[in-house]
Parts: structure tokens; sequence; C-alpha cells
């Protein structure tokens, strides 16, 4: 199967409805000015070995793109490898045709070919893009940060973490084994068939006496910023200094529990929302989420310090190091003497939002079922009707998760706000990205002011590959 017909198949039939034809030339504009960002191949070694990726960088060579809230993304994205690919903007609230999922409404970026974006960045906060295909697996991700002039005066050091699973298997293979393996001998709970693994390890948990799938993919390696703890990125900090540290979960199919060891941080933001602080020194993060954390260093601090990306449920990590200057690096192994904990909703029931939506009835309510066949690999987003909004509406949507593993769920070209978790409403964070844990609901709410037929979708890519993606449609 072709990589742009696995993902361009849920929102084929939204995108083939009417839409203007303004929206197509907007991205085909010639450009002046502006960024250009190259999408390119590159070689890396993971466990002592060259690994063939992809690489997202600007004309610097930097990886990502860095902005500056209210200006523009005016942006040429330049394909010079031998393959078609799509970037998505992930926080961003582009116009629908800059959104970048195949066909809907572009088509993927030929070879040696090039797109123009322009529009408003928005907000300040810390985003990322990534390829909406396969080739997401192959590290092609980079960070989007949106600086915030008010930041300006701050006496702080900035430290970026883009985590990632890697696996010298192709991406193809990797999907053809989840969808291939099926070793039978079990009952379906809620439409879950729990016979197997479907290509990885179940990790052996248990939720309400029923065993809940955590990891279905064992990986080669897990990275951050490229590397494994094996050979960390060393960052060098100054003794008392003051950090802010952006964190984002760029892996395909991993979430992690990110640790801070002996300090503590201030969670300050989430998707790059602000949120009101929640101090602490571990905090969960699934796949597409994004966390931004103060952290003051001790003046006395004498040894490197890590932090850790601890993946779910496994003893599996990986990380950075910290490093006052003259501070001896200690080895660190890939793995820990325990395993990480399982991701639950016990961090985003404290969660406020410093700027929460506007308090007012929904006008549309629309409940969604994740469901599946695990045995078979193939995953659903059913609703009773499909979700069609028109502009002006508040709208608000129930992820109810009817199979034994938690799923992130990622809405397009919308903010929401969680304002539920298993009926019980509260203010909750404002997200792009929110975990849904087994037999578990979340109620978010949407306010619709950005017309298009966006992708709404689990961000597992194979669960996004083998179905689990739909859409949020306006209605014109």
């Amino acid at each position: 199967m072709k990589r742009r017909d696995i993902l361009k198949g849920a929102v084929a039939g939204a995108a083939a409805l009417a839409f203007p034809s303004g929206l197509l030339a907007e991205t085909s504009a010639s450009q002046s000015g502006g960024q250009t960002l190259g999408i390119s191949r590159r070689t890396i070694e993971v466990n002592g070995k060259a690994a063939s990726v992809f690489g997202l960088r600007g004309a610097d060579g930097a990886p990502g793109l860095r902005l500056r809230a209210g200006d523009a993304f005016n942006v040429r994205l330049r394909n010079e490898t031998g393959e078609p690919t799509i970037i998505h903007w992930h926080g961003l609230t582009p116009p629908w045709s800059s959104d970048g999922v195949a066909d809907a409404p572009l088509p993927l970026i030929g070879a040696q070919a090039d797109r123009s974006f322009d529009f408003p960045v928005g907000d300040p906060g810390t985003h990322w893009m990534h390829a909406h295909t396969l080739q997401e697996q192959l590290l092609l991700a980079a960070p989007l940060i949106v600086d915030d002039p008010a930041d300006d005066a701050n006496d702080e050091q900035e430290v970026v973490i883009l985590l990632h699973d890697f696996s010298f298997s192709s991406p193809e293979e990797l999907l053809a084994g989840l969808q291939s393996k099926n070793t039978g001998g079990a009952m379906p709970i809620n439409g879950m068939d729990m016979s197997g693994d479907a290509g990885g390890a179940i990790a052996g948990m248990s939720h309400g006496g029923m065993a809940m799938d955590i990891n279905d993919i064992e990986y080669d390696a897990y990275l951050a910023n490229d590397r494994s703890l094996d050979d960390p990125e060393i960052v060098p900090v100054e003794r008392g200094g003051r950090l802010r540290v952006r964190i984002i979960n760029g892996a395909t199919a991993t979430a992690f529990t990110i640790d801070f060891g002996a300090l503590e941080g201030e969670l300050i933001a989430v998707d790059g929302q602000p949120v009101e602080p929640v101090r602490g020194r571990r905090f969960p993060m699934t796949m597409g989420q994004r966390i931004d954390l103060r952290v003051r260093l001790p003046r006395d601090l004498s040894a490197a310090f890590p932090i850790l990306a601890l993946r779910e449920g496994s003893k599996e990590r990986t990380g950075i190091v910290l490093r006052p200057a003259g501070a001896a690096v200690a080895r660190l192994g890939t793995a820990a003497y325990v395993d990480a904990p399982v991701l639950d909703l016990t961090l985003e029931a404290q969660l406020r939002a410093i700027v929460p939506f506007a308090s007012r009835r929904a006008d549309k309510t629309f409940d969604m079922a994740l469901t599946g066949d695990m045995a078979a690999y193939r995953w659903r987003l059913e609703t009773s009707a499909p979700i069609l909004v028109d502009t002006g509406d508040r709208v608000e949507v129930t992820l109810r998760n009817d199979t034994m593993m938690a799923h992130p769920m990622h809405l397009h070209g919308h903010r929401f706000q969680v304002v539920r978790i298993d009926g019980q409403r509260f203010q909750g964070a404002v997200r792009d990205t929110v975990l849904v844990p087994p037999m578990r609901s979340i109620t978010i709410a949407v306010d619709a002011g950005n017309p298009g037929q966006w992708a709404f979708h689990c961000h597992h890519l194979y669960h996004m590959a083998s179905g689990m993606m739909s859409t949020f449609a306006y209605r014109s």
C-alpha cells in the first residue's frame, strides 16, 4: 500500500467537498523573503551503526524553525529528496490549504519540488512539524518554536528536546508486521481483540482485571535530539542559572514520563498554551504533546544532571545531560532498573488554562468511540453522525476509548479545551493533543473558527495508518 493511500483515506471524502479555489492559490503563490526550510536525507549513528533518516533544516543548517509571535509564517518548503512528502505544522492554526495532509486539499510535494506558505504565525508556543506520512518514523520531524517577545528580557537559557523512537526496519515493514501478527485465542473486549500484541510485547499491565497493551513495537533505540543515552547530548549550563526546557514528544508510537530527578521543575505550558504552574519532578507526555518547564539550577550543582524520558511501562529510556563547567559526566545506561509508570490522567485533571475558553453552551455535541481489533490491527473512530460544524459554533466532542490501548487524539487547525474527564466537568488545559487512556472518556470543547475539512486522528502513527482517522468538517 502506498504512503499517500494509507494516510489520506479518512479525509478524502470530506476533502472532495467544494472549497474556494483561492485556497489553492494561497500556497502556490510566489514568495519573496521569508525562510527556506529544506527536507533532506542525512546519516546519523544509532547503536554504533549508520542510519539513513530525513531532516528538516533551515538555511543556516539548524533543525526546524524559530519564529516570533505576530509574524507571518513566510516559508518556502523545499523537498530535496527523491520521494514525495508533505509536512504538517503541528500546533499552528493555518488555513486548511496549508495544513499538510495529502490531498486535503493539496497533493504531496514532489521530489525536488517546493511549496510556499504565507499565513499568520499566531500566538507564541512550543510546537513542531512532521511528515504526515510513514516518513515521520524516519525522523522527518523538527521543532517549530514561536518566541514570545515578552520573554526577550528573561535571563534564562533555553533547552529544546525532541524525543523519538527509532527502528532499523522501515516503517512499511513495521506496519506490515503489526497487521500480519495474529496469535488468536482471545475474545474481543468492546470491539478490541486482546489476543496478541501485533508486533511487539504486551506490557503485562492490567486495568479492571483486563490486560492493557502498552507498547506494540519494540524499537531499536529511543532518541533525544537524535542521540541515545549511549552518547547523549551534553548541554553546558551555569550553576544557579534558570532554564526554560521545551520538550516535544515526536515519537511515533511511544509515550514517556519526563524525569528531572532531584531537580524540581515548574510546568508552565502544555502544547504551547500557558497553564497555571504545576511543580514537580515527573511529567507524563503522550505522542504529539509538548511541555514547557522552568527550572532553577542550584548554585552548588557540581555534578552533571540528566533529564530523562522514561518509556511508558518499560525500562528503556533516553534523554540529555545538563553539565556545569568542570562537572564530570557519568555514563548512563539506556535501561533503568524498574519499569516506568503507565500514563494516566492525574496531571491532566490538575491542569488549568491561564486563558480558558469563554463560558458558553455547546451549539453542537458529538460522541466519538475509539475502537479497534488488536489481532487484525484495525483501528477506527466511530460517530453516530459525521462531525459537521458551522463557523461560530461551540462544539463539544466526547472521546470514549473502548479499547485496551491508550490513544493520543490530535485535532488539526484548532486548539481545544479539556472540559470533562469521565463525565466530570472542569475547566482544564487548552491543547491540540490529548491522551485518552483505556476505558476512559475525555470531552473537549472547540470553537469553530477555521473553515476546512480538518484531520482528527490518533497520533500513534500506526493506529492512524490503520484507520484511526476522521474529519472535523465545516459545511462550507
